[in-house]
Formats: structure tokens, C-alpha cells, sequence
């Protein structure tokens, strides 16, 4: 591969990208701020492959402001590298100069991806990947947003009626529907305990005996009226109402997700390996894009979901090892759960967590160690092209 004549790095930004393009010796030979729209960058492309037709370019950013900038590279087969926002302010320290300008990071950009051999090429997902990504991070949205919710429900209902708020899990949708038509413990006690029970059953509500039960018995235990309960009651009926509005939201973009996952070539790989349902999986194509040339090795997977420890050794201090600071905290969420949820339904990662309870590790770090095993079992999985099958216990003659 013929050694790149010049390098073309890009700070990318909302509206506006600055492109900086230097040549071997580190010279200046084009800066220039672009407008992020298409006959702009365009033209910049231009003006940069008339400079030299073996260009390098290079970019801080992988995803949103610069998805049109990337999409135009790779159509016209330009080579394409990463380097990360904080890798970018980190190396600018060793340059001269204390001041921040778009020109100035994008000239560390340009000569970051002249002199390091290290950064990953950008590729662009696959159709499935993108929408996969868009999913996720939707959910993600409204998952944050249903926790906010019931906080805030929490809260209104601990002002008015502490009992109750005791008494519910409204991260379930019965107590939720309760909310929506008692909030007081006189409205409560007025209906007792069989009447709620129909009007629960009549909303299809389950458990309604318990729930009934339940808030009738904390009505019981307060019969006083506090400061401000009516409005309370109504903020209480309305964030209710908001709580399951949400659910139904989350509801319908896991069936989304799930779609999308099954019609990608690899679903059916990742999802073999227990633990890894749906969501699971495309959480991890949507953090990895499913392609294993980033990752020649599980360690380097492993490393990128923060599941290698990195040692911090100093002087006479060996042997220091810690979790890494830099990691994808959500591909790590996604091997930590599929283990934790693979310890009840996998008899051979049941047998590996009890050996390393068994070694005098933590209950955290005994999945840790079982979900940095995983990583080399679905890393093998993806290599190969199979699915996953149990090994078959060995048997002895008597």
C-alpha cells in the first residue's frame, strides 16, 4: 500500500466542519471552514484531491454532524480514520501553542493520522446497524425519561401518602393504573379493598387482590390530610398517565428492535449464545457493527467493553491492575447482563460463577470474570459463523 502523500484532518461541528491538510514534513497546506452541506463539502473535496490524489482523511467525530461528510468519503472510495474527541484534546498538549481554535484541532487531527499507526478505519454500518443504532438510542432516551417520571411520582406521593408510596413497585403497570383513579387515603378507605379490587380486574390489572390489599391496608394506617394533597393528587393521576404512556412507547420500540435484529445476518449467531435475547444483541452490533476486522482479537473486544484490566504500575509497584478508564459502557452493560442472566439459564456458566465464588471472588467479580469469558466464546462464535452448542458432560464408567 503506497505510503499517503498528504493528510486532510477535518474538526467537525454542527453547521460547520474546518478542514486542515498537511503534507509529510507537517506543512500547512490547505485550512479551510466549510459549511456542513453537501455542494460545500463537496467542493472541499475537490480542492483537496487536487492537491494530491493519495489523500488520507481524518475525523474527530464518527456519527451525527459529520454522517454526511463520512457518507461522501466513502462514495468516493477516499481511505478514512478515526480518532477520538478526547485522544484529540490530549495529544494537542504536546503542540505549540495554549489556545483552542477549530483550525488548531484540526491541524492536530491531520497530523495525529500522519504519525500514529494505531487509529481504526471508519467504515459505515450497514443499513440494519444504523437503524439498529437509531433504536437503541431511542430507547435508551425513553428509558431515562420513564426513570425520571417515576421519581418525580415518587416524590408527589410521598408528600400526600407515604404509606402507599411504601407499598407500590410502580415500575410495574397495575399500581401504575391504581394511581390513575385513587390517590388519597380517604378515596381509598370510601372504596375499600373488594370494590378496588373489581374496579382493578375490570382494567385487566393483575394480581388486583394484591394490589387492592395492599393500598387499602397503607389507607388504614393514615388518616390524616395533608397540606396541598388535592393538586398532589392531580400531578400524581397525570405523571401515572405518563409513566404508561411511556411504557407503551418503550413497548413498541422493543418490537422495532427486535425486527431489526432478526432480519441481520448475524442475529442468529449472537442470539444462540445464552443470556443474549433481542435487545442484547442489538445493543452489541449497535456498539460494534457486528465487524470483526476492528477487533482481530477477544482481547481487543474485550478491551473495548472495559472488560481487560489495564495495569497502572509505577516504580516498585507491579502487578496494579484496574478497570480502564476509556470503554464502551454500554457493550459492557450488554456482556455483564447476558452473564448475569446466563448464570440461572446456563448450566455451564452456573458451574463457572460458582467456581469463582468457589476461588473467594465477589459475587460483581465473579460475573465479571464470567462475562470476560463470554466475550471469547461469542468473539469465536462471530469468527467462525456457528452458533453456539453446550459442551456435553463427560461421563465415566462406573
Amino acid at each position: 500500500m503506497p505510503v499517503p502523500q498528504i493528510w486532510a484532518g477535518v474538526d467537525i461541528g454542527k453547521t460547520h466542519h474546518h478542514c486542515v491538510v498537511i503534507d509529510q514534513d507537517g506543512s500547512r497546506l490547505l485550512s479551510r471552514r466549510v459549511a456542513n452541506d453537501e455542494p460545500e463539502l463537496l467542493e472541499l473535496l475537490a480542492d483537496v484531491l487536487a492537491l494530491g490524489e493519495d489523500v488520507t482523511w481524518a475525523v474527530d467525530v464518527a456519527d451525527g454532524g459529520a454522517a454526511l461528510l463520512i457518507a461522501l468519503l466513502v462514495n468516493h472510495n477516499q481511505q478514512l480514520l478515526y480518532i477520538s474527541g478526547l485522544a484529540v484534546n490530549r495529544a494537542s498538549v504536546g503542540y505549540r501553542g495554549t489556545g483552542k481554535t477549530d483550525a488548531r484541532d484540526a491541524a492536530v487531527i491531520a497530523d495525529q493520522a500522519r504519525v500514529r499507526r494505531d487509529l481504526n478505519p471508519l467504515r459505515p454500518g450497514d443499513e440494519a446497524v444504523v437503524e439498529l443504532k437509531i433504536l437503541t438510542a431511542r430507547r435508551s432516551d425513553l428509558v431515562a425519561d420513564r426513570t425520571r417520571t417515576i421519581n418525580r411520582l415518587r416524590e408527589q406521593l410521598l408528600n400526600i401518602f407515604p404509606a402507599l408510596e411504601r407499598a407500590l413497585d410502580l415500575t410495574n403497570n397495575g399500581p401504575l393504573v391504581l394511581l390513575t383513579g385513587y390517590q388519597t387515603p380517604a378515596a381509598l378507605r370510601r372504596t375499600g379493598a373488594k370494590r378496588l379490587e373489581t374496579w382493578l380486574r375490570n382494567r385487566k390489572v393483575r394480581a388486583a387482590d394484591t394490589i387492592a390489599e395492599a393500598a387499602v391496608d397503607a389507607a388504614d394506617r393514615q388518616h390524616t390530610a395533608l397540606p396541598g394533597e388535592k393538586l398532589t393528587a392531580q400531578l400524581v393521576h397525570t405523571l401515572a398517565k405518563e409513566v404508561m404512556a411511556l411504557n407503551e412507547k418503550v413497548s413498541e420500540v422493543d418490537k422495532l428492535i427486535a425486527g431489526r435484529f432478526r432480519e441481520h445476518e448475524l442475529s442468529e449467531v449472537i442470539s444462540s449464545l445464552p443470556g443474549i435475547g433481542p435487545l442484547l444483541g442489538a445493543e452489541f452490533l449497535a456498539a460494534t457493527g457486528g465487524d470483526l476486522d476492528t477487533f482481530s482479537t477477544p482481547d481487543r473486544l474485550a478491551g473495548f467493553a472495559g472488560l481487560a484490566p489495564s495495569p497502572r504500575d509505577s516504580g516498585r509497584v507491579s502487578g496494579n491492575l484496574h478497570r480502564p478508564k476509556r470503554y464502551h459502557r454500554g457493550l459492557q452493560r450488554v456482556f455483564y447482563t447476558s452473564a448475569l442472566i446466563s448464570i440461572r439459564c446456563c448450566d455451564e456458566s452456573r458451574r463457572f460463577y460458582d467456581r469463582k465464588r468457589a476461588e473467594g471472588k465477589r459475587h460483581t467479580q465473579a460475573v465479571l470474570a464470567l462475562a470476560r469469558r463470554r466475550v471469547n466464546v461469542l468473539w469465536a462464535l462471530l469468527r467462525d459463523g456457528r452458533c453456539y452448542q453446550p459442551i456435553p458432560p463427560v461421563t465415566t464408567a462406573a
